[in-house]
């Protein structure tokens, strides 16, 4: 990043995107993040900041002008019921916003965060791949149709503007200032009032730091119009249980859960979270995507990108380190 060529990042004050502003500013790039409104976690990063909403066209080109590269990380990431049209404002709407204000601003380079829930996915035991063809009506929720129609539209439409799609899988790590639905459910286990397990499943988990610098890699070295997967271990959820109980002091978990029981209380968890407005975290899309095959192989990003996340174990006790000192546990 020695030549200071002028980059902008959506979606900032998220998991990921705060972990590439660190990675880019850790490079001495030259970073403007586009917010919708004033935030206080950005005091004293040297950082440019320029207003607009990736829903609003009109807010884009002020911002845009004058940038090398587009870091498009900003997206709705919700599995609840009742939130489809705010998903696809956001994921499809917005990418294409985005997309847009590219071409129109001269922009070089667009490294679009997708997500590995955007891909088909393939029997269990087979290994999952990067895909050329994305078909939302193939997949389950407005999370994944929404982000495979935007990954779809981008290979489609980007003309001028060279794109690199990027598919992570579940993030762990630091900078989860927001709470995800990731980090709730590690809080819950961190807390010890949920002593369970469940006797099926299993997700393919990746330091949030693995992935901002596969994410710079992508811009400096990534093939236009090429996708990569930045996945990192496969974990059941017992074994994730466990490395958190150990890492906690913990005991063994008390309780086992299984599948059936889940699939019948996942419908009475759902309208306890609509009812509460507390984040979705047990939900039968919660269910399905752990019974879904998650072997994503990240090969190509290492062989192109020099992508190599570390293992599960390290993030996690980076992560409930992180979480305990800032207050989120």
């Amino acid at each position: 990043m020695s030549d200071r060529k002028k980059c902008l990042l959506t979606g900032a004050t998220g998991h990921v995107g705060y972990a590439i502003l660190l990675e880019l500013l850790s490079r001495g790039a030259d970073v403007t993040i586009l917010l919708r409104k004033k935030n206080q976690l950005f005091d004293g990063l040297a950082c440019d900041t320029a207003f607009g909403d990736v829903t609003d066209p009109g807010s884009l080109a002020a911002a845009f002008r004058g940038m090398d590269t587009v870091y498009h990380v900003a997206g709705s990431v919700e599995i609840g019921k009742g939130r489809e049209e705010r998903t696809w404002a956001i994921n499809f709407e917005g990418t294409k916003n985005v997309l847009r204000a590219c071409r129109a601003c001269g922009v070089r380079r667009l490294v679009y965060m997708s997500t590995v829930d955007a891909l088909k996915p393939l029997p269990e035991g087979e290994t999952m791949v990067e895909q050329t063809h994305f078909a939302p009506d193939e997949l389950v929720g407005a999370y994944a149709k929404s982000k495979a129609a935007a990954t779809q539209y981008l290979l489609d439409n980007h003309g001028g503007t060279e794109v690199v799609i990027l598919h992570p899988s579940a993030c762990t790590g630091p900078y989860d200032f927001k709470g995800s639905s990731m980090g709730e459910g590690l809080k819950m286990f961190m807390s010890g009032r949920f002593p369970v397990t469940m006797n099926f499943g299993a997700y393919n988990f990746v330091d949030v730091r693995d992935v901002a610098k596969g994410t710079v890699a992508a811009a400096e070295k990534g093939r236009d119009g090429a996708c990569y997967i930045l996945s990192g271990e496969r974990v059941s959820v017992d074994v994730f249980v466990r490395i958190v109980n150990d890492i906690m002091g913990f005991g063994a978990p008390k309780i086992t859960l299984s599948a059936g029981l889940m699939r019948a209380a996942a419908p009475v968890m759902e309208l306890y979270y609509s009812l509460s407005g507390a984040k979705p975290l047990f939900t039968r899309y919660t269910v399905r995507k752990l019974k879904d095959n998650c072997n994503f192989s990240h090969e190509k990003a290492t062989r192109e990108l020099g992508y190599a996340p570390m293992g599960a174990r390290q993030s996690l006790a980076d992560t409930i380190a992180w979480m305990k000192e800032n207050g989120k546990a």
